[in-house]
């Protein structure tokens, strides 16, 4: 059994989310990582030599456009919210200009950069709903601002056609509201991170259980607007499939959604609202799916011949439903590198494709499902490891984004993508993704590895996971800005889906029609239209510009 300490829980609630994000990075300043020596001989190896970036600039150098939120825009807003909570000082503009992906990141290493023109920080629902009718009638376009996690372009502080833009964020809208333990539900403020709704459930006994890469900072309402899936995937679903209800502030009016465990009402209004990304209103308030602390966890690692043989194991065992957890599988690439947030890369574990197992509940049901589980990857050629492995994933998994930023101060391009499809498509579409990646960097003189794994099944089919690094002499952006476009095509054609969990943003905006066709595209702008008729909300996140 993993120790106490080495739960999703213990490993992850703590005080960095008291720390600020780190502006122009990720996490807690003092928890950036210097690339090992090894590692720094091992990517000229892999990847070619790459110049060192130039220095990114200090804070208090960027160049900000002045504020264009006007004097009668300030007071109006600071009369909802108070004055001390609109703020237009450069710091904190800055702070609030973006996401966490790495065209994020790039960007914020210039010096001229774009910010919103103030951050304004309601209390409460009531407050979101004025500030957002007050946008409405003024014409100030909003973005959405939860835990600053977005990898798709979601927190882009694009004006659209109106005067001036500001971050909302909710930092203010946080706690625990109601928890129904007879029900095994409970109502979260939708600025509430992941660690704080941990901490809460866990003072009554309970927890929620979704841990995605982006749990020490991203937050509730986040993870419902963009439809995120955890590490724990396996056991707990997605956060999706977690929500039971949603309190919805719109330009135009406020829902409730979310009566009962099940109903044929009509359409089921709730799911329009997750995955929205801002772009219909803001999410303020979300009830979902907890459960008792699990009193047992269990842990063990996996070796397989190769991936094929690892993502067969993986089908059998969504199919026959043997009850993992978490179950994770890193192909030949991965496992070789080992940058499947382990916090060390270099280190084979073993040669062919390797896999995590964690199991919890209470601990004879834990032990069942473990041993089931083991037989299904027995039989399909897999190896115990034994726990250590598990356990050292466990410590390390939210650490690859500090990994990430190290590599991108060495010059190495580092980004993420992710999909999902049929098991029989599986593989094919691995493949072609691949190429696409490789291909499109070698057709710019470029290096590239690809690193792949699956952490989210189904009985239909399994997410595919990609960690790209470039050795990219140039600009970075402009490298990546046609290989991107040349996955999306892939993923569009191959039978994958555009977002399997990071969502649409601004991104992939270009590709939903081609995901959903042209009546789903004029479905979700004809709701757009009812409920934000002035376009303000989150311009060109979801629907590209001019889809009002």
């Amino acid at each position: 059994m993993v120790d106490g300490d080495t739960s999703p829980t213990a490993a992850s609630v703590g005080d960095e989310t008291s720390t600020p994000m780190r502006w122009n990075g990720w996490g807690d300043p003092a928890k950036a990582k210097e690339l090992p020596l090894a590692v720094r001989a091992l990517l000229p190896v892999m990847l070619g030599r790459t110049p060192k970036p130039d220095a990114a600039v200090a804070l208090d150098e960027v160049e900000l456009a002045p504020s264009a939120l006007d004097g009668a825009d300030r007071a109006a807003l600071a009369a909802i919210v108070g004055d001390a909570h609109v703020a237009s000082d450069d710091d904190v503009r800055i702070r609030h200009s973006g996401g966490r992906s790495t065209p994020d990141l790039l960007r914020r290493r210039a010096r001229r950069q774009d910010a919103p023109d103030a951050v304004v920080s309601p209390a409460d629902h009531a407050q979101v709903v004025e500030v957002l009718r007050l946008a409405g009638e003024r014409g100030i376009a909003v973005v959405p601002f939860g835990g600053g996690t977005s990898v798709v372009g979601g927190l882009d502080p694009e004006r659209g056609t109106h005067r001036a833009v500001i971050a909302l964020e909710l930092r203010r809208l946080t706690g625990l509201v109601s928890l129904d333990e007879t029900s095994g539900e409970a109502a979260l403020r939708a600025g509430t991170t992941g660690p704080e709704a941990e901490r809460l459930l866990g003072e009554h006994g309970f927890e929620l259980g979704h841990f995605p890469q982006s749990f020490r900072y991203a937050t509730i309402g986040g993870f419902a607007a963009a439809r995120s899936s955890g590490q724990n995937s396996a056991g707990n679903g997605r956060f999706d499939a977690m929500v039971t209800g949603l309190r919805v502030a719109t330009p135009t009016g406020e829902l409730e959604l979310g009566r009962a465990p099940g109903s044929a009402a009509g359409p089921d209004l709730l799911r329009l609202f997750l995955g929205s990304e801002g772009a219909f209103g803001v999410i303020t308030e979300v009830r979902v799916r907890v459960h008792r602390a699990p009193e047992a966890r269990l842990a063990e690692a996996w070796t397989f011949p190769d991936f094929a043989a690892g993502a067969d194991a993986l089908r059998r065992v969504a199919q026959l439903g043997t009850g993992p957890t978490v179950i994770r599988l890193s192909d030949e690439a991965e496992t070789g590198v080992s940058l499947a947030q382990v916090g060390r890369i270099g280190k084979a574990l073993a040669k062919g494709a390797s896999a995590v197992t964690i199991f919890e509940g209470d601990a004879e049901l834990a032990a069942e499902r473990q041993a089931r589980t083991a037989q299904v990857l027995r039989e399909s050629g897999g190896v115990s490891a034994g726990t250590a492995p598990a356990e050292e994933w466990v410590h390390g998994r939210f650490n690859a984004p500090y990994l990430r930023d190290a590599l991108l101060d060495h010059g190495v391009f580092c980004e993420t993508l992710e999909t999902a499809t049929t098991w029989a498509n599986l593989e094919r579409l691995k493949r072609e993704v691949t190429a696409a990646i490789t291909d499109g960097f070698a057709e710019q003189r470029a290096k590239s590895l690809v690193l792949c794994h699956v952490s989210h099944i189904y009985p239909t089919g399994a997410a595919l996971y990609f960690t790209i690094l470039a050795g990219v002499k140039g600009d970075q952006l402009a490298a990546w800005e046609p290989v991107k476009a040349s996955v999306n095509d892939a993923l569009m054609s191959g039978g994958g889906t555009i977002s399997h969990h990071h969502g649409v943003g601004r991104d992939h905006a270009p590709w939903l029609e081609r995901e959903i066709g042209p009546v789903g595209l004029r479905i979700l702008r004809a709701v757009k239209a009812e409920l934000d008729p002035a376009g303000v909300m989150n311009p060109g996140a979801l629907l590209e510009p001019g889809s009002n």
